[in-house]
């Protein structure tokens, strides 16, 4: 994936033209020799713990050493151990150990996992050597900078499995993602953190224009300038200001640029070629790019490094540090998206016969899908349905005008972030969640198997509405989930209903299986572009990301995915499988968990429990994996929902909306306040009497602080309820109602599952043929 730029042709010829102009400010005229050095260094230092990172991912010693128990110390060390008492050593414990390590030993041993760990290296050491000669051949000579990446010290990274993340209160948004940004990122000690501010910044602004001359932006090049903004002792928002500017900077510049017989030849393709079905055709500005392509004159790319300098930097050593970049909007299209992403028609027919609805819908902009292929609409066909977007039609190039119409540059960001909802009860439900995420990326909610998640949305809230979950949950309290889970302790009552959860959780958890594996080609295909992607997922949405990162693995795509933050997911907490997943991510990956989620636990019983639960527990033997224990917020899997945003922002996560979480916070105590209210009204249903409430609607509370009650009156007499005690028959024939009265309570909800999913549906569509006239 690594393209060979042409860079040392251009730094030449700008050299050439330097003579005749007025020297600039540039790396070479801020920073002396030894400081020149000095940053090379810096750079090689932070690319080999980069590399330590991953081979780290694959020690058996250092993921045993995660472990809350010394997993590394061996056996003899434990009996010469002067603190080891052997009268009171836990010989349980460690034969548990020992073949704890064998089980990691022969896991690691397996070909798959060598294969994997040893494609990661490559491809982590082909972007060092790319990176470090672009940077050398600025700052002092690829020679110099390729020895010294040779001889960089690796300093380990960080543990985040020794022990839970708990939620800690924080004074604001920044300060957490600064202080998140410290611990994940440690700085690397360097003497460039001596320098004024604005030459620190001025360094920062300058290596993000060289790692743009590659030609590409991934996840590892992000990783690169979090860890230079840690060592450099900037905050976090000087990266992702800088990050926004260059953006625009870059969109705006190739607004004005022109390359005829280039965007000639680029229409010709794309007419003989099948469009682009998955909906992310403009995740990447693909409007702009519809503008024209091609090679601009050199005047042109001196504009480019006008827009691209600032903060101190001269436009001639702007331009000269983007390379070709500053001079193609064709390669600035494929930076953002235009012209890559194409899927086959062949890929795309095998998917679309399994998941249905896939879009990928932009989050600050929900009324208007980029694209998507829809199985409710009847003028789809039975494989596919192309949604003709004017961004997306690059079959002739747009005028600036037209451009500017569809698409704004000022909306695209130099990083990308998919939000995927693990279920639904209205068609808003795929977008609204993820309105907490801030402007500091492109954000897009993943639509997926509408029909399918809203079954599965309504089944949950009919389920945990009902008299016999109410019942059950104090019941339900007196034990661990795990033993709920692994002895079969739930309450009948309980599981009388369970039929009206089970077939939508089975139903939605397979397809999500499935739209994992095509969010994974869209990326491989560069949907996103030649960008960095976060995927955030709750509930099957996680599962979606789960399946996703798999299949990356599988497909050794590496440097896609920067960040992933999973929360209450439905899938395996075994070390292998994260393993896996934590080779495709860059940056960090986060599991958060409840051991309260009494739901997640429920719907999951049926499954391989053996392999336990990520959204019920943290993943053990990973130093790179953040486990983050939410057991005393989420006391149910539906309050994920609206809890995304201060849960992100609460572990330092870079970019959250807090209005929206303000927003969030007000739903949730909304939806506390309901189901509080449909609690106390099945309870004084049980026992022939209604609760009182005011004239708000509110439930009125005596000074015990119990809800009022009043008895029922039928046909002008009270209905004093069932006598207590009675005949054994009475009791028998009490036990017989029960069973009928909870089948009806099951066919009952049933019904108003299927009514309320159908009128979510149409008016779902109704919206959207609304939109689309």
């Amino acid at each position: 994936m690594f393209k060979h730029v042409p860079w040392a042709s251009h730094e030449e010829s700008k050299a050439t033209q330097g003579n005749h102009q007025e020297e600039e400010e540039s790396l070479t005229t801020i920073l002396n020799i030894d400081q020149r050095g000095e940053l090379t260094l810096l750079i090689a230092s932070i690319m080999a713990s980069m590399r330590k990172a991953i081979q780290l991912n694959f020690d058996a010693n250092a993921t045993l050493a995660a472990m809350p128990s010394k997993l590394n110390t061996s056996e003899d060390e434990k009996i010469l151990n002067t603190n080891t008492d052997p009268a009171t050593a836990d010989v349980g414990q460690l034969d548990q150990e020992k073949k704890l390590r064998e089980q990691r030993r022969k896991e690691l041993s397996a070909p798959k996992m060598k294969e994997l760990k040893e494609e990661a290296l490559i491809f982590i050491d082909q972007w060092r050597t790319n990176v470090i000669e672009r940077i050398g051949s600025i700052v002092n000579s690829k020679e110099e900078a390729s020895s010294q990446l040779r001889s960089a010290p690796a300093k380990a990274p960080p543990s985040h499995a020794s022990a839970d993340k708990k939620i800690d209160a924080v004074s604001s948004e920044s300060e957490a993602a600064d202080t998140a940004m410290k611990e994940i990122f440690p700085p690397i000690k360097t003497p460039l953190s001596a320098l004024e501010e604005p030459t620190r910044i001025l360094i920062l602004h300058s290596t993000l224009l060289l790692l743009l001359s590659l030609e590409h932006y991934i996840a590892p090049s992000r990783v690169l300038l979090l860890y230079l903004t840690s060592s450099l002792h900037l905050p976090l928002s000087v990266l992702t200001a800088d990050e926004e500017k260059v953006a625009k900077g870059l969109l705006e510049a190739a607004k004005h640029m022109s390359g005829e017989s280039e965007t000639q030849k680029k229409a010709e393709e794309n007419k003989h070629s099948r469009k682009w079905k998955v909906g992310l055709a403009s995740v990447a500005g693909a409007a702009l790019i519809g503008v024209t392509g091609g090679l601009a004159a050199p005047l042109v790319a001196a504009g480019v490094g006008s827009v691209m300098g600032g903060l101190g930097l001269g436009a001639t050593a702007a331009a000269g540090y983007l390379g070709a970049v500053a001079g193609s909007t064709v390669i600035v299209g494929g930076l953002f998206g235009a012209y890559g992403g194409k899927m086959t028609g062949e890929m795309m027919d095998a998917y679309a016969k399994e998941v249905s609805d896939f879009a990928f819908l932009p989050v600050k902009n929900d009324a208007h899908p980029i694209a998507a292929k829809s199985s409710q609409d009847p003028s789809s066909d039975s494989h596919t349905k192309e949604v003709k977007d004017p961004a997306s039609d690059t079959s002739k190039p747009l005028s600036p005008s037209s451009a500017s119409a569809i698409d704004d540059p000022s909306s695209r960001r130099l990083r990308v972030t998919i939000g995927t909802s693990g279920w639904l009860t209205s068609a808003s439900d795929v977008t609204h969640p993820w309105h907490v995420l801030g402007g500091n990326a492109e954000v897009f909610a993943l639509r997926y198997e509408l029909e399918a998640l809203m079954n599965l949305g309504n089944s949950m809230q009919a389920m945990v509405s009902s008299a016999a979950w109410g019942y059950a949950k104090s019941e339900m309290i007196k034990h661990t989930i795990f033993a709920e889970l692994s002895a079969a302790l739930w309450p009948l009552a309980v599981l009388k209903i369970s039929r009206v959860v089970d077939n939508p959780f089975s139903i939605a958890k397979s397809r999500s299986d499935k739209a994992g594996e095509l969010l994974a080609d869209a990326l491989i295909n560069k949907a996103q572009g030649e960008r960095p992607v976060t995927l955030i997922g709750y509930s099957l949405g996680a599962r979606v990301i789960y399946s996703c990162l798999m299949s990356l693995a599988k497909r050794k795509a590496f440097g896609l995915v920067e960040s992933v933050v999973l929360l209450g997911a439905p899938c395996p907490s075994t070390t292998s499988d994260w393993r896996v997943m934590r080779s495709v991510v860059a940056s960090r990956l986060v599991n958060v968990y409840s051991a309260n989620d009494y739901v997640l636990g429920f719907l999951y019983r049926t499954s391989s429990i053996q392999y336990g639960v990520a959204g019920l527990q943290k993943v053990e033997g990973l130093p790179d994996v953040m486990n983050v224990d939410v057991s005393e917020r989420v006391s149910g899997h539906l309050r994920y929902r609206f809890l995304v945003g201060s849960i992100l922002k609460q572990i330092g996560f870079e970019d959250v909306d807090m209005k929206a979480v303000e927003e969030e916070a007000a739903a949730l105590k909304k939806m506390d306040e309901e189901e509080e209210m449909k609690s106390y009204a099945e309870k004084a249903k049980a026992q022939g009497k209604s609760i009182v409430t005011g004239a708000d609607g509110k439930i009125l509370f005596g000074k015990d602080g119990k809800p009022l009650m009043e008895k029922v009156w039928h046909g002008g007499k009270k209905d004093e309820g069932q006598p207590e005690g009675g005949t054994g028959g009475n009791k028998a024939q009490k036990g017989q109602d029960d069973k009928e009265e909870a089948d009806e309570e099951a066919e009952r909800m049933e019904k108003d599952v299927q009514e309320k999913t159908q009128q979510s549906l149409l008016q779902g569509m109704t919206q959207k043929l609304h939109l689309s006239r």
